[in-house]
């Protein structure tokens, strides 16, 4: 990363970090603006970050490297709180709410009405900040001009942190507990004043318990409609930047969005985590923020740039590599497509055998024996997580272990280099011996030393078979043909390489398990692979143009005053056959030097089980978050424990806040929510 001098960049920046902007239902969010100062610069678009991670504190870091960037490239760049987050008033009582986007409008609408702002605006961000920016997007404000969404989801249900193909993932879990630890923390004193202690208690019992109305939708009602802008993708009338990495857990969307929206449009998908591509993890990062520049340039100034002149798609297609937790770079090679579905890419279907990936040309032979498989809850303990973040390393590990408990089948041994761009499928003739069963499947590249690497995998809930809007139970014996969509991914396989698909009934802990143990069986003659084969073209790929190293203005001072830990242990006893994944991410004690605050972060997780027990299956997390200057100490606790039995699941959760030594507040709940075919 080259932190640029403030004194390079193209205009002199000046700091406004206590905007107070009213919404109309007399609520304010507090925010901060870097904008350009120079006399020539005059009033200049606006671009809004809106989320709600503490612009004071949490993003500091992060938002100093950005908008005082694009500040000196003569942008007004604003990171405003939601409501009942940081700074700001109100309590947050859910994600995306119609609270939240009339706020999103309102603070638009602000922004456009300052005197140096010269009514145009965009809005950008990464996760939150890249969902609501769809969202915004499709209600049209008067004032947005375009925008940039960074690892978001056009579909809540189908893809965001809580279901997978119908399968409650437990990302669900784990984001909530972040969003409940999140929800706790205080306003600053040194700007709220003596109100701090009111605002915080009226978040601390105001905010709810998120957990359970995600476990209340069990599929794809009205509730993951609201926000979802795959409902109407014309109510978008404004440019779209999609941009995602091949570890984050939002590929599929940029596919889809560029698919089906009809407006300017361009997607960008790298090795990384859910991360900016500028501080993207694999590498390569690469200079985003000069490409956001570029995209401000031609939808906010008007300059004819060329941008809209390059791939519409520009993707990072990856070279084989081994399997690992962690990789610091991945090997791989910059590719463009001028549309997207691509002309250029046909979809290959692989006929299954008996344990084999047929090549395409060889027809069903129809003699091939049905197949069965019933995992052991054990496969799945080294799936890494839903969404990566690349701390603690968190990608999938080696897949031979997973294929012991799994349905397998092989490709030959590649002869030719084959290129894989797009979204799989897998087409499966089988039947269950339960009314709810899950499939899991998983796509890897195996080496000549029989190290699998997971290229990409899906999950369908064998009840959403027909959509996820109404499931039905199966009923056992009976022969289905199902279809299991696997995630967007662009990878090279070498000769001496082969592929492998592998299949199981369960993919725990990365899914929660079906209510009972499932035998499968899959009838090959009616099933097949269907891959989207990319063509070597040589001297005919398109020019994409070198988006250059990461840049970013100087990060504000902070010091690490402890050191954290990150961990993801993999244990089993054999003696009462727990085991169970552990994962530590603590943060430390980390002090910003500009507001002399000292902040502490510390998330664990543990998922266990003993043997194939489907009634032990348990997620627990556990936050603690505190915040501290001079005499000024807080602290919040929270814990939250999910389980399940055949019927039902069962969820208890504890907050306690603290001022100094003496606890203030506490709630506990206690709830069970019935399984609707999950």
């Amino acid at each position: 990363m080259r932190f640029v001098d403030p004194q390079q960049l193209p205009y002199r920046v000046r700091q406004d970090t206590r905007l107070r902007i009213p919404m109309s239902d007399g609520v304010h969010l507090a925010g901060r603006v870097w904008r350009p100062i120079d006399p020539d610069a005059g009033p200049v678009p606006a671009v809004l970050e809106f989320i709600p991670y503490r612009q004071r504190d949490l993003t500091a870091v992060r938002d100093s490297m950005h908008h005082p960037y694009l500040a000196g490239h003569g942008y007004a760049g604003v990171r405003v709180d939601l409501r009942g987050s940081g700074d700001s008033e109100g309590v947050l009582t859910d994600e995306y709410t119609e609270r939240e986007l009339r706020d999103a409008e309102e603070v638009l609408a602000w922004l456009a009405a300052q005197p140096w702002c010269d009514g145009r605006t965009g809005m950008m961000g990464i996760s939150w900040g890249g969902f609501n920016a769809l969202q915004v997007a499709a209600r049209r404000p008067p004032s947005l001009r375009a925008i940039v969404t960074v690892s978001s989801t056009d579909d809540r249900y189908t893809d965001d942190v809580h279901y997978m193909g119908g399968c409650l993932l437990t990302d669900n879990l784990s984001w909530a507990s972040t969003m409940l630890a999140y929800n706790s923390c205080p306003p600053d004193p040194e700007v709220v004043g003596e109100g701090w202690r009111e605002m915080w208690h009226q978040r601390l019992g105001g905010s709810g318990l998120w957990l359970r109305e995600w476990l209340r939708h069990q599929h794809r009602d009205g509730y993951w409609r609201h926000g979802s802008v795959c409902e109407d993708f014309s109510a978008i009338r404004c440019p779209v930047l999609a941009v995602s990495g091949w570890a984050d857990g939002y590929t599929n969307a940029v596919f889809r969005l560029l698919a089906a929206l009809d407006v300017p449009r361009r997607g960008l998908v790298g090795p990384w985590s859910h991360k900016y591509p500028h501080l993207g993890q694999p590498g390569p990062a690469v200079g985003f923020l000069q490409e956001l520049v570029r995209w401000w340039d031609r939808w906010l100034r008007d300059v004819d740039n060329g941008i809209m002149d390059e791939p519409m798609l520009r993707i990072w297609l990856q070279e084989s590599v081994p399997p690992s937790t962690a990789y610091a770079e991945r090997p791989g090679r910059w590719v463009g497509e001028s549309s997207w579905p691509s002309p250029r890419v046909r979809a290959i279907t692989h006929p299954l055998g008996e344990h084999r990936i047929h090549p395409p040309e060889r027809p069903p032979t129809g003699d091939a024996d049905p197949l069965t498989v019933q995992s052991p809850l054990s496969v799945g303990q080294f799936a890494g997580k839903w969404c990566s973040y690349n701390a603690p390393p968190d990608l999938p590990y080696d897949q031979r272990e997973e294929d012991g408990g799994s349905l397998v089948f092989d490709g030959a041994v590649r002869t030719e280099r084959l290129e894989i761009l797009g979204m799989p499928e897998v087409v499966l003739g089988c039947a269950v011996d339960r009314p709810v069963a899950m499939v899991a499947a998983r796509l890897s590249d195996v080496a000549p030393d029989g190290r699998a690497t997971r290229i990409s995998y899906g999950l369908l809930n064998l009840t959403h078979r027909d959509g996820h809007h109404r499931p039905t139970p199966l009923r056992p014996g009976r022969r289905y043909r199902v279809r299991i969509p696997l995630k967007a991914m662009a990878q090279a396989i070498p000769p001496g390489h082969r592929l492998r698909l592998a299949l199981s009934t369960s993919y725990w802990p990365l899914a929660w398990p079906a209510p009972e143990p499932v035998r499968l069986v899959v009838y090959p003659d009616c099933s097949a692979l269907v891959l989207p084969v990319r063509p070597h073209l040589g001297a005919d790929e398109l020019d994409v143009p070198d988006l250059g190293p990461p840049e970013a203005a100087p990060p504000v001072a902070s010091t690490q005053l402890e050191p954290g830990q990150q961990r993801w242990t993999v244990s089993r006893d054999m003696v009462d056959y727990t085991a169970a994944l552990d994962v530590v991410k603590d943060l430390g004690v980390v002090r910003f030097e500009d507001i002399d605050l000292a902040v502490t972060r510390r998330a664990d997780e543990r998922y266990s089980w003993i043997a194939d027990e489907l009634d032990s299956v348990r997620g627990e997390t556990s936050w603690t978050m505190g915040f501290a200057r001079g005499d000024w100490q807080v602290e919040t606790r929270s814990r939250t424990v999910l389980s399940a039995t055949r019927t039902e699941f069962r969820l208890h959760a504890q907050l306690d806040a603290y001022e100094g030594a003496e606890r203030v507040f506490e709630r506990s709940w206690r709830l069970r929510i019935p399984r609707v075919h999950v």
